[in-house]
């Protein structure tokens, strides 16, 4: 993730869609959290019916089918992301400030009293279920700390090429990063703790949110320059790009539909699908302003989307900071 502080920006009128069909998607409620400071990633558990938000120094934990607040995970100075292992009744948490990640009990919510040492400032976080291991990727190190799973212990740090951000696994032994400061996306085996293949993000500028359609075999990056880079990892290249809106740091894929969504901090979550043959917009959402993180339950295909509202920025300059219990996180589906 870019920043765990966001700042303002300035809505825009979303992108033109390229094809008449409408998704039926909308905004159908919020979920209240209130509170204060930033966020970062939100993982569902839609086996559990949980949602896990960062906050700031701590997760807020969620029922998606009540919509509301039912537990929080303290102590996670700068959390950016959480990796639910439910074969291991286990969760993760990455604390970017603590340079460490937290071990819970899913059921309890309690945590582990120790925490497991990483690389500086561990952004996304990923659990392979095929080594059973938790994958800790650490912005500033440049790398990706190995944690065996079920003893909680580092077996392994691997060098990156450059700023890890966003991870997803396949599902086969394999995971995949975005790397950020080289447009690149770098292809993991898991059991091998080891990198096995790199490529270029042709046409896609500082690459983010990362989701996967583990059927098809491609990986979807959003970029910087309003652009999804829709790739196929196997063959190592870029197939496709669709324009986005501005902002994003987050995108899903939905299997059921087959809808590409990518969160827009412009306040619009941009849908993409294929068409014929061809990755198509084929929707623009209005969400809210912030709202560039993305998470979904694909048991009812509904989105969460967290945001803030701002203050007025300071007359000298600087960011703006986020009005005391306004945090909240949106529900878009049907």
């Amino acid at each position: 993730m870019r920043r765990l502080i966001l700042t303002a920006f300035t809505v825009a009128l979303p992108v033109a869609a390229i094809s008449a069909a409408a998704t039926g998607y909308h905004i159908t409620g919020e979920i209240v959290v209130g509170g204060e400071g930033g966020w970062d990633y939100l993982t569902v558990d839609s086996a559990a019916r949980r949602l896990y938000v960062s906050h700031q120094s701590h997760v807020v934990v969620v029922d998606v089918d009540a919509n509301k607040v039912v537990g929080d995970i303290p102590d996670t100075p700068g959390v950016h992301g959480i990796a639910v292992a439910s074969d291991l009744g286990k969760g993760f948490v990455s604390n970017g400030r603590g340079n460490n990640v937290t071990v819970f009990d899913l059921k309890t919510l309690k945590a582990a009293p120790a925490k497991v040492a990483t690389g500086e400032n561990p952004d996304s976080i990923r659990y392979d279920a095929v080594s059973k291991r938790v994958f800790a990727f650490n912005g500033r190190s440049k790398s990706a700390t190995a944690i065996d799973a079920v003893k909680d212990a580092v077996v392994a740090t691997i060098p990156l090429p450059g700023k890890p951000e966003f991870s997803v696994a396949d599902g086969k032994g394999r995971v995949f990063v975005n790397i950020e400061d080289t447009n690149e996306i770098v292809e993991l085996d898991a059991v091998k703790a080891a990198v096995v293949k790199k490529y270029a993000l042709t046409g896609c500028e500082e690459p983010s949110g990362l989701a996967i359609d583990s059927k098809t075999r491609r990986l979807f990056s959003v970029c910087s320059n309003r652009v999804m880079a829709i790739s196929d990892p196997d063959a190592g290249k870029v197939i496709a790009t669709a324009p986005i809106g501005a902002g994003s740091d987050g995108v899903v894929f939905d299997p059921g539909p087959g809808y590409a969504m990518s969160s827009n901090g412009d306040g619009t979550l941009t849908v993409v699908a294929q068409n014929g043959g061809k990755w198509e917009v084929v929707e623009n959402i209005a969400t809210e302003a912030r709202a560039r993180t993305i998470a979904l339950d694909d048991k009812t295909h509904k989105v969460y989307l967290p945001t803030a509202k701002t203050g007025q920025a300071p007359a000298g300059g600087g960011r703006a900071t986020f009005l005391p219990n306004s945090f909240k996180v949106l529900v878009v589906g049907k």
